[in-house]
């Protein structure tokens, strides 16, 4: 055994005895050997996940494409708005611009992405999967009755291309917001470029089919998604035999947990990983009521979900890990065209995630997670600093705290969940 194995050893035991120790010293910055003990650890894992059957996904909260992100792209969609706060959408670019400075036009594919590029690198996902909550459609179609609409123009697909996604979730309260022609291009624009969708669909048939990947030497990878009226999706938008929609489900109850259930159990064999993607619940806040978390336990132990990915809140909630299955019960929002827009400013939603989630292939069992802080600044994603890191990332143990979980700070401000 070499010293950074050893080291690894170690620490293991003592999270084991002393975890409140544990937790301070590295939260609070304090103790370098302590610090120095995690970044060698969790090296240890990356190559081992490399090196063995473990499957790393990448995940995040809801990537919004549309209004001001999509008019700084090489081919801007007809800027009018029908929103009561805004018009045009390159209102919302100006907004930004009042806060950080001049942003770029016609900006490169993989400028949205920034330093998110790099951790991509640094870690290589197997897959990477989001949650596109904006309609890819030249429609002019929209919902008289919603008052936001998201689209981006097809021509600007490359800034998803470029960072390599493999899936889009549609199940989502934003997809269906210039209508049903804007849905059906969406879906033929995804696909043409090889991208997987899920939870939207031509037919109800189309919107319950899950994206099933085989990852080389390491298995399948199931995932299916669902949008739940808590978050805004209409009960008007479900897919039925013969009308578009998104794979809706109504409230936190047991006859949806036996849709999920049956879904996952007509496809799901062996060693397969699935994950369900849920758009739940509200923007704002940080409560998790008994309902929800009763509802993500179940699908673990009634449907044999192996990871519970939840998103739809505006900032990250807490995480928790329930029988060495992963539950993100808000992801936040990962790319947007917020900055400049007032109000809710307590819950930083500037500050983003990236979460890269290892899993044991045969089990579908929880090996660990690594949280990437990002800041969206000039509608690009750069690394957060220090200070703003360290905001976050005490944020997401104190909400953590509430599953008896503990997320911990290494020096190089990235955050794991301790196991």
């Amino acid at each position: 055994m070499n010293r950074r194995q050893f080291l690894a050893v170690s620490l293991r035991g003592m999270t084991g005895v002393l975890p409140g120790l544990w937790v301070y010293d590295v939260h609070a910055d304090k103790c370098a050997t302590l610090s120095q003990v995690t970044v060698a650890m969790h090296q240890i894992k990356r190559k081992s996940d490399q090196e063995t059957d473990n499957i790393v996904l990448f995940l995040c909260g809801d990537v919004m494409t549309g209004r001001g992100i999509d008019q700084i792209q090489p081919y801007p969609s007809k800027p009018i708005l029908y929103e009561s706060y805004m018009t045009n959408a390159m209102g919302y670019v100006a907004l930004a611009e009042d806060v950080n400075g001049t942003i770029p036009r016609r900006v490169a594919p993989a400028y949205i992405w920034g330093d998110a590029l790099t951790e991509f690198e640094r870690i290589k996902p197997d897959l990477k999967i989001i949650n596109l909550e904006t309609a890819i459609t030249q429609s002019d179609d929209y919902l008289s009755d919603k008052g936001i609409h998201y689209r981006m123009h097809p021509k600007n697909l490359p800034c998803i291309t470029v960072a390599g996604i493999d899936c889009c979730v549609l199940a989502n309260n934003h997809v269906l917001d210039w209508g049903v022609a804007g849905l059906e291009e969406t879906l033929a624009v995804l696909r043409k470029q090889n991208i997987a969708v899920v939870g939207a669909g031509r037919n109800d048939k189309e919107a319950r089919t899950p994206a099933i990947f085989d990852v080389a030497r390491k298995g399948r990878v199931i995932v299916l998604a669902f949008g739940s009226v808590t978050s805004g999706v209409s009960g008007n938008w479900a897919a039925t035999v013969h009308r578009p929609g998104v794979n809706v489900f109504s409230e936190f109850e047991a006859g949806s947990i036996a849709i999920i259930t049956r879904q996952v159990k007509e496809i799901k064999r062996q060693g397969d990983v699935v994950i369900v993607s849920l758009h739940w619940g509200g923007n704002w806040g940080y409560q998790i009521g008994p309902t929800q978390r009763a509802f993500a336990h179940r699908l673990i132990d009634e449907a044999q979900v192996d990871v519970v990915y939840g998103h739809s809140s505006h900032h990250p909630r807490g995480v928790e890990v329930y029988k060495r299955k992963l539950i993100l019960y808000g992801c936040g929002d990962f790319i947007n065209d917020y900055e400049g827009i007032g109000g809710h400013e307590e819950f930083r939603d500037d500050l983003v995630l990236m979460y890269f989630v290892s899993l044991k292939t045969a089990s579908g069992q929880l090996v660990g997670v690594e949280m990437v802080p990002m800041q969206i600044r000039k509608f690009q994603l750069h690394r957060a600093n220090a200070k703003d890191a360290q905001w976050l990332g005490k944020v997401m143990d104190r909400e953590s705290r509430r599953f008896g979980m503990r997320v911990v700070i290494n020096k190089d401000h990235r955050f794991y969940v301790e196991l």
